[in-house]
């Protein structure tokens, strides 16, 4: 029996006898799964993996289900997902999202190799298994990372939710008549808190938790205010809320949801609000709660907003502790009395300052920089110089992002010695070329999502906008020095020196890894549908692939031993 330790944040399989290794990686609230063969390669008749698991306490395995099968004797393919003990995973990594990631203790996962004969049948190999713990907190009372799902855009969520309407009846149509929007899909409910995934129940959590506590004082910073559930919770603050919200373009509008929710905060806080752009955006959301059950700070780039919580791709960040919540209260203040970058740059807030959290190193800043104490091109340097063995970033408006941080990008991209896999939320100028070295390009879901087949082309967009809003980059996840640069920052020269941000610096393994997997998810979510578009191409059905029956016909598993990018691919991960 396979067996896990709390802080272990990844394990592998330690079964000898079998063909293969496993190795699991813990993200938050799902994780990755990579396998590889042990000796040379795999034998024809392999073909792929199933994968089984079975929660904490829980005396049954259960199999995950792929929605490509092996096509009829008729050339069909089946219209629902089927077991992988009959449709093996036909790739050398998987993701799984455990239905109830929250629960306690060891979940622990059944890999098998899947062979068939000239009869089309199908016989397993040795098994590896392996536990690990998921743990809702990242680190218990010390620091805690989350994301929305981000996959409005899937057939997980037509499955689930298009029957009663899908985004007309769970989304505003425009951002500034969210105040007042009521979802009437028939399970907005369990919609919303899916699609919000670990994010936006965190910060929700928190804010409710701030009410309870009647000594709480709350300090918010809002770029984008327009989620009713928020502004609710906001008010029921009263006086013990001081709130800053954005002003800048149409937020100033007075129709915008953002003024909207200024004035009925004016109104609860007795006057606690300002409204403010620093030199061209107040782009921070930011929330610090300093009560006497509950120090903690939220930060990173969701916005509290519809589109934030439950259509974009977003990662919020909690830090707990009186030292830690103090560069947030000290920014704060700073924001409130300073409203540019001549003042608010000399100001200790834009330098680094350590969180000082027990047994993790991290550090926040925040924007705008003077220009002794601009991060930009230290972060470039860093990234430049420093970068030992791969690369991941998620990237929102890299596409006009222009400066040391794109061109570094590009750098390692074209340097073969480095494994870079990225995602930007349009296409970007420079990186038009994917080389064979191993290294990929941005995906971009705006135009992934174009001339899909069937049933592709169904899925809902969740309306105009940005949908991949991260802004982070891991560094050597797989090393030592693994750290992460992340936050509301746009690592871009108005990120740094005129708008008011959050930038966090952390160098831990397991907070890496974590950041890893959300980029790679991604990646693999849209990067998907270039597999869709060339099997329409083609005219071919998209299905798991037999073994060669004459000759001159492939394995499907010989790409990830002969394409460089996959063939690093299969061993960077296992």
């Amino acid at each position: 029996m396979p067996t896990s330790k709390t802080k272990e944040f990844q394990v592998t399989g330690k079964n000898a006898n079998a063909l293969f290794t496993l190795k699991v990686h813990r993200g938050e609230g799902m994780l990755l799964l990579a396998m590889n063969w042990k000796n040379g390669k795999p034998p024809d008749d392999f073909v792929g993996f199933s994968i089984e698991y079975k929660e904490p306490k829980g005396d049954k395995f259960f199999a995950l289900m792929n929605r490509i099968t092996f096509t009829d004797k008729n050339g069909k393919v089946s219209v629902k997902s089927i077991s992988s003990l009959q449709a093996p995973f036909q790739k050398f990594r998987w993701f799984h999202f455990p239905r109830n990631s929250e629960m306690e203790g060891e979940f622990v996962y059944k890999v098998k190799p899947v062979f068939m004969n000239d009869k089309d049948e199908l016989s397993y190999g040795e098994s590896q298994e392996a536990a690990i713990q998921l743990n809702r907190q990242t680190y218990s009372n010390k620091l805690n990372v989350s994301f929305t799902r981000g996959f409005i855009s899937s057939q997980a969520f037509i499955d689930k939710y298009q029957a009663g309407g899908g985004t007309s009846t769970l989304l505003p149509a425009k951002a500034k008549d969210g105040l007042d929007y009521i979802p009437s899909h028939p399970k907005s409910k369990e919609a919303l808190q899916w699609m919000g995934f670990e994010a936006a129940k965190l910060i929700m959590d928190l804010l409710d938790k701030a009410i309870a506590d009647k000594n709480a004082e709350v300090k918010v910073i809002a770029y984008d205010l327009n989620n009713p559930e928020i502004l609710t919770r906001l008010e029921k603050l009263g006086s013990r809320l001081q709130v800053i919200v954005d002003n800048s373009g149409d937020h100033d509008n007075s129709d915008s949801a953002e003024t909207k929710a200024a004035g009925c905060l004016m109104i609860s806080t007795k006057g606690n609000v300002k409204r403010q752009h620093m030199d061209q955006l107040q782009h921070n959301k930011i929330i610090v709660i300093n009560g006497t059950k509950l120090k903690a700070a939220i930060c990173g780039s969701t916005n509290f907003t519809w589109r934030g919580f439950y259509v974009q791709s977003n990662n919020a960040v909690v830090v707990y502790g009186a030292k830690a919540i103090k560069p947030f209260l000290d920014a704060f203040k700073n924001y409130w009395e300073f409203d540019g970058v001549a003042k608010f740059g000399k100001t200790s807030s834009a330098a680094w300052e350590d969180l000082s959290l027990n047994g993790i190193n991290a550090k926040v800043s925040f924007s705008p920089h003077a220009a002794n104490n601009a991060a930009l091109d230290e972060i470039a340097k860093d990234i430049k110089n420093n970068t030992q063995s791969n690369l991941f970033y998620s990237l929102a408006f890299l596409y006009q992002t222009k400066g040391c941080i794109r061109d570094t990008i590009t750098e390692l991209t074209n340097n073969s010695s480095y494994f870079v896999y990225g995602i930007s939320d349009k296409k970007t100028g420079g990186f038009d070329v994917q080389k064979p070295d191993g290294n990929v390009i941005p995906v971009y879901p705006a135009e992934l999502s174009k001339n899909l087949p069937e049933p592709f082309k169904s899925e809902p967009i969740g309306g105009i906008g940005t949908r991949m809003h991260h802004k982070f980059v891991v560094i050597d996840f797989d090393k030592p020095t693994a750290r992460v640069y992340l936050g509301s920052y746009n690592f871009s020269p108005t990120a740094d020196k005129k708008n008011g941000e959050n930038l966090l610096l952390i160098k831990d393994r397991k907070i890496a890894v974590s950041y890893m997997i959300e980029a790679l998810r991604i990646f693999d979510h849209y990067h998907f549908r270039v597999a869709q578009k060339e099997a329409k191409q083609k005219k071919r059905i998209l299905s798991l692939s037999r073994p060669p029956r004459k000759n001159g016909e492939k394995t499907w598993w010989e790409q990830y031993y002969s394409d460089k990018r996959r063939i690093r691919d299969r061993e960077v991960f296992a």
